[in-house]
């Protein structure tokens, strides 16, 4: 049985209005120079980091590549940005989302257009810190360590597919 049979929320093709995105989920290796965003199911243990911010939604910590940046770089500056955690192990690739934009410019300068990637990865981080919060990203108001089934519905709040995308990690993550 295929990872889209077992997870069909997390790969059906889905729209992003507010990036004007069409998204379709993989588990193929993306190029780098695909990918513009990385986000982290990122584990304490057995348990999970979600953030909370100002729109009151659950989210897995991650955002925008830098120009220049490396995967390994943004992610830990992310985790730190909104999660107040530190890398404590590898990245395991979980997949990713392969978009089309159907705007007239790239988010930032440097970003390919019209297609780009948003990286799915887990790793095992610690807490230690709390979220710094930049001025040009998100404002976290709350970070929680969770248990799996708690994970999943708080994450409902940022769309039907994340419950499967934590699945998927928990799966990966075991081999």
């Amino acid at each position: 049985m295929t990872y889209a049979t077992r997870y069909p929320v997390l790969h059906a093709p889905q729209r992003w209005d507010w990036a004007g995105i069409d998204a379709v989920f993989t588990t193929e290796p993306v190029p780098d120079e695909l990918v513009t965003n990385i986000h982290v199911v990122a584990f304490v243990g057995e348990r999970i980091v979600l953030c909370r911010d100002t729109r009151d939604v659950w989210f897995l910590p991650g955002g925008t590549r830098e120009e220049g940046e490396s995967i390994v770089d943004c992610v830990a500056r992310e985790l730190r940005e909104e999660a107040g955690v530190s890398l404590a192990g590898p990245l395991g690739l979980i997949g990713a989302h392969r978009c089309v934009s159907d705007r007239p410019e790239p988010y930032k300068p440097w970003q390919p257009h019209p297609e780009r990637a948003m990286l799915w990865c887990h790793a095992d981080v610690v807490v230690d810190g709390r979220p710094t919060n930049p001025d040009d990203g998100e404002h976290i108001l709350e970070v929680r360590v969770v248990d799996l089934d708690e994970a999943k519905v708080l994450l409902l709040t940022d769309g039907p597919q994340f419950p499967e995308m934590v699945d998927l990690a928990v799966e990966l993550k075991s081999r």
